[in-house]
């Protein structure tokens, strides 16, 4: 997925990089070969969370 993103956080990114964005800020440069497996972990904790309940 391509965004534009600020990375005023993140001084070491560069185009190309997989980074964590959290509104619009990169907030962490991901290593390319964890950035499957991240994006993997983040999209199931998402579809969690539709299906937990908070008491």
């Amino acid at each position: 997925m391509n965004r534009r993103s600020n990375i005023v956080l993140t001084p070491e990114a560069r185009v190309g990089d997989y980074v964590l964005l959290h509104t619009g800020y990169a907030i962490n440069v991901i290593d390319e070969a964890e950035a499957p497996e991240t994006l993997n972990t983040l999209t199931e904790m998402v579809s969690l969370g539709d299906s937990v309940e908070i008491e």
